[in-house]
C-alpha cells in the first residue's frame, strides 16, 4: 500500500480522501475500460518506474484488488543503463505489494538503422504484446498523458508530417489502450507525491540527444515565454487531425482494396481520386509490392502522385531499386532498369 493508503493503529476505519489528481487517474481508466465495453477485462500495465507508468500503477492495483480488471504488471528493462535491473525488481515489488501480480522482461537493444529510441520502442512493445497473449489479456495498457501527446504533435510538426502523423496517439489501437491522454504530467507527478510513491528518474529522459527530451524542453519554453496552454492546445489539434484522418482513411482503405498487390493498375483508377485519399492509396500500392514504407517520405509519394496526374509517359525511382512507369494509361510497378 501506498503511504497514504495506510491507516496508523487505533485511527479512525474511515477511508482515507482520495487526492484529486489520483481520482483523476482512476477515473480516466475506468471511463477508458467502460468505453472499450468489457465487464472485468485483462490487463497488461506497462510499468517503467517514472511518474506516469508509477501512477498508473498505483490506479490499475487499486481497482486489480476491487475485481474489477483482473491485472498483471510488466516492465521491460532494456539494458541500457546499469541500474535499470534493480529499478525494474523494485518496480515488480511495489506492484506485488499493492496486490498485483509482476513480472520483469530483459530484453537488449541493437540500435541498426532506426536508432536506440525507435529500437527499444518496437522492442518494448513486442515483450508486452507477448505478455498480453500469455496471459489472455484484452488490452495492454501505457501512462503516455496529454503532455506526452502534445511532444508527439510538435515532433510531427518539425518533420512536415501530414494529417496521420499530426493525429498523434490514440487512445486505443489493436490491443493497446492509453487511458492517461486526457490527463497531464503534472497530475501524475502530484498523484505520486499524494500517495508517496516512489519514482524513477530516468536520465535519459534529460539527455538532449534524444529529439523527444528536445521537444519537451521547447514545449516548456513556450508555454512560459508565451503564455499560451500550447500543451493542451497541440492535444487538441491532435484530437481533430485524428478524427480527420480516420475519415480519410476509411476512403482510402475501401479504395485500395483492388489495387493493392496489382504491379499494373490503369491510371484512372488513380486519378479519379482526391488528393488526399489518393496519396495513401499509392503509399499503400508501392508498399503492398515490396518497397520499403520506412523510406518512402512524403516528398517521393508527392512525386509519384504528381507522375500519375499528369498521365503522360514517365518514370520514378522508388527504393529497393524498383520504379513506377506511367505509359498507355497504365501505371506499373516493376524492377528498376539497372536492376534487371
Amino acid at each position: 500500500m501506498s503511504t497514504a493508503e495506510r491507516s496508523s493503529a487505533g485511527s479512525s476505519p474511515r477511508r482515507p480522501t482520495l487526492d484529486p489528481a489520483s481520482g483523476a487517474i482512476r477515473g480516466a481508466v475506468r471511463a477508458a475500460l467502460k468505453a472499450a465495453g468489457r465487464s472485468e477485462p485483462g490487463l497488461i500495465v506497462a510499468v517503467s518506474g517514472g511518474a506516469d507508468s508509477m501512477a498508473l500503477l498505483h490506479a490499475t492495483a487499486f481497482l486489480h484488488r476491487r475485481g474489477e480488471i483482473r491485472a498483471r504488471a510488466v516492465t521491460v528493462d532494456h539494458g541500457l543503463q546499469t541500474v535499470t535491473a534493480e529499478v525494474a525488481d523494485r518496480v515488480a515489488a511495489t506492484a506485488e505489494s499493492w496486490g498485483m501480480p509482476a513480472e520483469v522482461a530483459t530484453v537488449r537493444i541493437d540500435a541498426g538503422d532506426e536508432g536506440l529510441e525507435a529500437a527499444a520502442r518496437t522492442a518494448r512493445y513486442a515483450v508486452l504484446e507477448t505478455a498480453r497473449a500469455a496471459a489472455g489479456a484484452d488490452w495492454i495498457l501505457t501512462a503516455h498523458t496529454r503532455s506526452d501527446q502534445a511532444e508527439t504533435v510538435l515532433l510531427g510538426l518539425m518533420r512536415g508530417s501530414g494529417t496521420r502523423s499530426l493525429a498523434g496517439m490514440s487512445p486505443t489501437s489493436g490491443h493497446l489502450m492509453r487511458p492517461l491522454l486526457g490527463l497531464d504530467r503534472d497530475q501524475t507527478e502530484a498523484s505520486c507525491r499524494a500517495q508517496g510513491i516512489e519514482i524513477w528518474h530516468d536520465p535519459m529522459n534529460d539527455d538532449t540527444a534524444f529529439s523527444r527530451v528536445r521537444a519537451r524542453q521547447l514545449l516548456a519554453g513556450l508555454e512560459t515565454e508565451l503564455g499560451q496552454p500550447i500543451t493542451a492546445n497541440l492535444a487538441r489539434t491532435a484530437d481533430l487531425c485524428r478524427a480527420d484522418a480516420d475519415f480519410i482513411d476509411t476512403r482510402a482503405e475501401a479504395a485500395s482494396q483492388h489495387i493493392r498487390g496489382t504491379a499494373s493498375v490503369p491510371v484512372e483508377d488513380f486519378t479519379a481520386l482526391d488528393d488526399a485519399v489518393l496519396s495513401r492509396v499509392v503509399r499503400d500500392w508501392v508498399i503492398s509490392l515490396g518497397v520499403p514504407g520506412q523510406n518512402l517520405g512524403a516528398v517521393r509519394v508527392a512525386e509519384l502522385c504528381a507522375l500519375i496526374r499528369d498521365g503522360r509517359r514517365g518514370r520514378l525511382s522508388l527504393p529497393g531499386d524498383t520504379e513506377v512507369v506511367v505509359s498507355n494509361g497504365q501505371a506499373v510497378f516493376q524492377l528498376a532498369a539497372k536492376a534487371r
